[in-house]
């Protein structure tokens, strides 16, 4: 799979079609690495996504395993080496719409369908050390059975209804409605051996079952995919065994299957008063479906986090449910298993380290973390909790796996000089080694370095700076602020959404800092920003814009401001608050805060962070009056997380009470551009190209002073002659 790598960021076509990987899974005997690989898919619409192998040992080139026009997804390895994946390839049953469990044998051959079931699949898990596998899917809850999860699915279809009757909170979750289905963890086992005994082990390829809660009646008749080279083959029936019966909603939907698949560790919702939710953990038996609470507590939020070799703990996340006055502050520690007793990693560490893989022996554990721009692999050891950076290239890894020798790990990382790859690591050096990946790295388009500043209040303050290779004293670039998304979070990995060489292919520098309130510079940097958005974390991007726009490359007459999510909040305070850039952007943008916290999917979170105090002194809405910058506001209809209220109210305010209002024909400085079927992120590759279309448009206008190059596809220019 190659790409023309030195077109990608002068041509939106180019760039949207490249391919974007994520994500890696290992085979139990370490032998096969698969990650998936995500390209435009043929109705150009969207994304889809194909597996592919990458060599372990990094001597023959990575090769494509799967081809359907539906993509694939969630690859799991079973015990055998059994590649166990979900597509939405066709089926018989108009009601069997969505994602179907395949398996692709260890020994070749094509794809065999598992099972396929109305309201579809989302997720295989296999134990490492034994022959079961349990599968997440939506169940909808007045289905006893697969046959009446069928009817009830017809029924709805038949009558065209998409009604959900809720009786909890929440009601939506970033882009997607929750409900009717509740997200549900099954058992997967032969349907030949119903009513025999229960035992631990219960997958396709044992002869373990039970016969409590089982839901019968899945079809599994193979099915065939022109587009598809990985084909179908003869599969048996398939069981789905209930493991969260009596659960509903209150499933959190994270699983960790112990190496021997006798039990499995869930995440489960406590409800609370006011329409609070907590975390926990429970244990679930595997054989017998006996569910027991294992980590719940007051004021605490726990993540579940991998287990260990033997069974006997588990490394988890626990962390202090936020409130206006205190952070949150996730902290590690092992999880006993039996006793749910806790112990502390890492206290030493002033880092927020999350739990990826344990080593082989079980004497410590491989963890992530955001440090200082970057994300390295440490390793933290399970006896004294002392931890050990591992990695320490320019790059954040999203994901790490460890050889069952134990001497190497793989992992997927990137950074602001390329996207995601997959690369070996040996942890006894921490070298990294790039193994032979679908695609090329991309050509820059310039250079990439840091700056650092000092904030109001003597904090050190830092950024990277994505610079084009003719900028110069004689030749220096409009520089673009850019505000990254969270707030707990950090420039330090590759973005496709936000991606700045776009912008430096064209004559811009582009700034990336981190603020206060983001992560990876340690627990007091996130504090001096909480609940005082317009505090710290405003002074600190003019601190380090001031110390950019002091370089003799950077030309300090021509800057303007962007930002999305909570990014778009800074924008739109920063508007409020000075004159001295020539545009602002303003993506999914926070305007009116006692609004957005009660409107938003999760209020229940927010409320606990933006209090009156917040909203009444950090609100970007109450200083309107004073935004004379031009200002670009781009919003999508179906975002839950800052829903389209808070684009309408700013987009209206903009026009009726700013520094730059409206002249009596209506017309403005300001744009909206607005994404009717789109949500918090603009997904889809034409959608993408209109987004830098028109951001560049608009740049260009005001920073430029050249005229607005609007794509023919708005409707409000004539086409381009042939």
């Amino acid at each position: 799979m190659t790409q023309h790598s030195s077109r990608i960021f002068s041509d939106l076509d180019h760039y949207v079609a490249h391919p974007r990987l994520s994500g890696l899974t290992l085979s139990p005997d370490g032998s096969r690495l698969v990650t998936s690989v995500s390209t435009v898919n043929t109705a150009g619409d969207g994304y889809s996504a194909a597996l592919w192998e990458i060599d372990p040992a990094g001597e023959h080139p990575a090769r494509r395993l799967t081809r359907s026009a539906k993509g694939e997804s969630a690859p799991a390895f079973s015990v055998s080496g059994d590649l166990y994946f979900t597509s939405s390839r066709p089926g018989e049953k108009p009601e069997q719409k969505g994602a179907a469990l395949y398996r692709l044998p260890a020994a070749g051959g094509e794809a065999e369908l598992v099972t396929r079931r109305a309201g579809g699949v989302s997720q295989p898990h296999c134990a490492q050390q034994a022959p079961v596998t349990l599968l997440s899917a939506p169940l909808l809850p007045g289905a006893s059975s697969e046959q009446e999860q069928e009817q009830l699915h017809s029924r709805r279809e038949d009558a065209s209804v998409k009604a959900i009757l809720h009786t909890g909170y929440p009601v939506r979750f970033w882009d997607h409605d929750l409900g009717p289905a509740r997200p549900s963890l099954f058992a997967l086992e032969p349907a030949a051996t119903r009513g025999s005994e229960p035992a631990a082990a219960s997958s396709p390829d044992s002869a373990a079952s039970s016969d409590s809660a089982t839901l019968s009646g899945s079809a599994t008749s193979p099915v065939s995919d022109d587009d598809a080279a990985a084909g179908t083959a003869d599969s048996e029936a398939v069981n789905l065994r209930h493991l969260t019966e009596g659960l509903g909603s209150r499933f959190g939907g994270e699983v960790q299957l112990s190496p021997d698949g006798s039990f499995v560790l869930i995440s489960v919702i406590v409800p609370e008063a006011r329409a609070g939710q907590r975390t926990a953990l429970a244990v679930v038996d595997v054989a017998s479906g006996e569910r027991r609470m294992i980590a719940d507590e007051p004021g605490y939020i726990f993540s579940a986090g991998v287990i260990s070799p033997d069974g006997r703990t588990a490394a988890v996340v626990r962390s202090a449910q936020p409130t206006p006055e205190r952070a949150p502050q996730p902290q590690l520690h092992l999880l006993d298993l039996q006793t749910g007793a806790l112990t502390r990693l890492a206290a030493e560490a002033d880092l927020w380290l999350s739990p990826a893989a344990w080593l082989p022996d079980g004497s410590g554990l491989l963890a992530l973390a955001d440090q200082g721009g970057r994300g390295p692999v440490f390793r933290v050891d399970a006896a004294s909790g002392a931890v050990h950076q591992v990695t320490s290239e320019d790059a954040t890894y999203s994901a790490v796996l460890v050889h069952p020798a134990g001497h190497t790990a793989y992992g997927v990382r990137s950074s602001y000089a390329h996207p995601e790859e997959v690369v070996s690591i040996d942890l006894a050096t921490g070298e990294a080694t790039r193994l032979p990946n679908p695609h090329e790295r991309p050509e820059l388009p310039g250079t990439l370095s840091e700056v650092t500043a000092v904030g109001d209040d003597g904090a050190p303050v830092r950024a990277w700076l994505a610079l084009p290779a003719e900028a110069s004293a004689k030749d220096p670039a409009p520089l673009l602020l850019w505000i990254h998304g969270g707030p707990l979070n950090s420039w330090n990995a590759w973005t496709w959404r936000w991606n700045p060489w776009l912008m430096v292919a064209q004559g811009y520098a582009v700034l990336l800092p981190d603020p206060a309130l983001s992560t990876g510079y340690g627990q007091e940097f996130v504090q001096r920003g909480w609940n005082s958005w317009g505090g710290h974390p405003f002074t600190d991007l003019m601190s380090i814009t001031d110390a950019t726009e002091a370089r003799e490359d950077i030309d300090h007459t021509r800057t303007a401001a962007m930002g999305g999510s909570f990014g778009g909040y800074m924008a739109n305070w920063i508007a409020g608050q000075t004159d001295r850039f020539s545009a602002i952007v303003t993506h999914a943008s926070l305007w009116a805060l006692d609004q957005f916290g009660p409107t938003t999917d999760m209020a229940s979170y927010w409320r606990n962070e933006l209090d009156e105090y917040m909203a009444a002194e950090h609100s970007p809405h109450l200083h309107v009056e004073k935004i004379v910058t031009p200002m670009l506001v781009i919003h999508g209809d179906k975002d839950y997380r800052v829903p389209i209220g808070e684009g309408l109210r700013l987009w209206y305010e903009l026009l009726a009470k700013s520094g730059l209002p409206a002249d009596e024909d209506g017309q403005t400085a300001h744009r909206f551009l607005y994404f009717p079927d789109e949500n918090h992120w603009v997904l889809s590759p034409s959608h993408a190209k209109i987004w830098y279309q028109v951001v560049s448009g608009f740049l260009a206008e005001h920073l430029l002073g050249t005229a607005s190059e609007l794509p023919a596809e708005l409707g409000l220019t004539a086409p381009a002659a042939d």
